[in-house]
């Protein structure tokens, strides 16, 4: 695992700057979101929703450089670890402008009922389409 195997490219538009003249970092928190989902969508975590699906536990970040407009960025997703009923993801903003590691986060993963607010168990199948996904 940890092979990136989601990249999406997406533009830094004009409105994510903000007073400090870069971007605010609400929108590298929406750009990991962006390769979040788009991984979810790829190993079909949300096919049981809205009975069952994933909820975000716990979201770290790491600033490496200051972003502004114009530029295009590459947001990347993996999985780093399965556990019973969570998983943790790594995403990565890497900039084309600076040709550098913009951000880089971690993403805890919990699968949970929705209707009874417990945590489930990730399932077989979850885990064998996230395993192939990760060797592709």
């Amino acid at each position: 695992m940890n092979r990136w195997p989601i990249s999406l490219q997406l533009p830094v538009q004009w409105g994510d700057m903000d007073a400090f003249q870069h971007v605010n970092n609400v929108s590298y928190l929406r750009w990991f979101e962006s390769a979040r989902i788009a991984y979810f969508e790829a190993v079909g975590i949300m096919d049981r929703m809205p009975a069952v699906g994933p909820i975000l536990a716990r979201q770290t970040i790491d600033y490496r450089l200051p972003l502004t407009y114009p530029d295009t960025l590459q947001a990347s997703a993996t999985v780093m670890r399965l556990g019973n009923t969570s998983f943790t993801m790594g995403l990565r903003l890497s900039s084309a402008r600076h040709g550098k590691v913009a951000a880089e986060g971690e993403a805890v993963i919990v699968m949970l009922d929705y209707g009874s607010g417990e945590k489930v168990p990730l399932g077989d199948a979850l885990r064998a389409r996230i395993e192939k996904l990760e060797a592709a």
